[in-house]
């Protein structure tokens, strides 16, 4: 199926075109508008695609110039995707995600009760950050609205449901869904299905 767009859609997607060959080489379309705090904090491979106001945070400590978010080959973002890099996330090859999704490696505050910096009596912008690396592997699905904490690991093959949150390690080649996300489908590489998790 053909994709037929109107003129004023056209004419846009010329100009995101073009930009995209001056400021984002190797990229294949970064649509516009299109944020990027620290774009020298970025690092992304060949095939790069991205929908309408999507948002990189890259900051990371004072006087840190390394780079923080990784994204690999042929990789296709939706609409709105937000994404915060102050340590690290790293985005495998060929994923892909719908739009309204956000995926951060750090949170205001540490509520695991090892400190004592996260009172409810501290404004939340006060907090310390408290920063954990994100890993998504190659060939992952992520459904519309999904939320990726920090310090998670998603293995490849996997598929996040629209609306997830996903706070813990999923394992390579399944289907999670629901808020926190829990594993609803593995494959079964001997028999060439999806089995329903019981």
């Amino acid at each position: 199926m053909k994709n037929k767009y109107s003129l004023s859609e056209t004419i846009a997607t010329a100009y995101a075109l073009i930009c995209t060959k001056l400021f984002y080489k190797g990229a294949r379309l970064i649509r516009r508008p299109f944020y990027c705090r620290g774009k020298a904090k970025l690092q992304f491979d060949e095939g790069l695609t991205t929908g309408y106001s999507c948002r990189f945070d890259l900051l990371g400590e004072d006087n840190d110039n390394s780079k923080k978010l990784f994204i690999g080959k042929n990789c296709k973002l939706g609409d709105n995707v937000h994404i915060v890099a102050n340590e690290k996330v790293i985005i495998g090859d060929n994923c892909l995600m719908a739009s309204k999704i956000f995926i951060s490696d750090t949170n205001h505050g540490n509520y695991s009760n090892k400190t004592i910096d996260s009172s409810p009596d501290v404004p939340p912008d006060d907090r310390l950050l408290y920063m954990r690396p994100v890993v998504i592997g190659n060939n992952v699905w992520i459904g519309e609205n999904a939320c990726i904490l920090l310090g998670v690991t998603i293995g490849n093959g996997c598929i996040i449901g629209a609306n997830s949150v996903v706070n813990r390690d999923v394992m390579d080649n399944c289907i999670v869904a629901g808020s926190p996300a829990k594993v609803i489908k593995k494959w079964d590489n001997k028999n060439k299905v999806w089995i329903t998790n019981r």
